[in-house]
């Protein structure tokens, strides 16, 4: 008997979870501007429209890989002292994000922000306005403390990135040929400047940050 003609079996599987994982995928590998919806269906196999019954456009889908990856994050108790719960949330923001810093360059957007990540920011103005903060100045206290988080985590990102290429930084080549007489403080430490840049210093920096923005409160 001959065959019929045209596909044969269950067409092709697009559930949200594999969705959102290939558009991971494309994410991580290629970057946010290469992630787009006729690339994500063509990732997995299916038409377009097909998508368009889990995502309205792009921006909805890279909400919902916001909300997929903050919905999964553990929610540790924070400490009852309010500064002590700025330091805290803002620490674990930072470790959610490094650990998947091309989900932070989406937040650079700065309107991509999920209901289930909002707990962090929550406890952070919260806990400035435990500290004696007005509401203007404890929503201008966890944006201060947002840019420094997010422009750490992104410098640092990208820094790996040039690292992994193996090829000669500018930078190394600026440092290596100092005049030291017309920049004496940075030659004195040229030699060791990748060593002490490398360095994580954000939780100290944090501190002294939080510290100085409250002091402010103070006066």
């Amino acid at each position: 008997m001959p065959r019929p003609s045209g596909r044969i079996g269950r067409p092709p599987s697009t559930s949200r979870e594999q969705i959102l994982e290939a558009a991971r995928a494309i994410l991580d590998r290629d970057g946010r501007e290469k992630l787009t919806i006729r690339r994500l269906a063509a990732e997995l196999g299916v038409g377009a429209t097909t998508l368009y019954h889990h995502v309205r456009d792009k921006d909805d889908l890279l909400v919902q890989l916001l909300e997929h990856y903050a919905g999964q994050l553990p929610r540790p108790g924070l400490p009852d002292d309010p500064r002590e719960r700025i330091v805290a949330a803002a620490i674990l923001m930072h470790d959610a994000l490094a650990a998947r810093p091309e989900l932070a360059e989406v937040l650079t957007a700065d309107d991509f922000l999920g209901e289930s990540a909002l707990w962090m920011v929550e406890a952070i103005v919260g806990g400035a306005l435990g500290c004696g903060c007005p509401p203007e100045r404890a929503v201008e206290l966890y944006r201060n403390v947002w840019y420094y988080t997010i422009g750490e985590i992104l410098v640092r990102a990208r820094a790996a990135r040039r690292a992994a290429e193996d090829r000669p930084r500018y930078r190394d080549r600026v440092f290596a040929a100092l005049d030291g007489a017309r920049f004496p403080n940075l030659a004195a430490v040229g030699d060791r400047w990748p060593e002490l840049a490398a360095r994580d210093t954000y939780r100290a920096g944090l501190r002294a940050f939080v510290d100085g923005l409250l002091a402010q409160e103070s006066r």
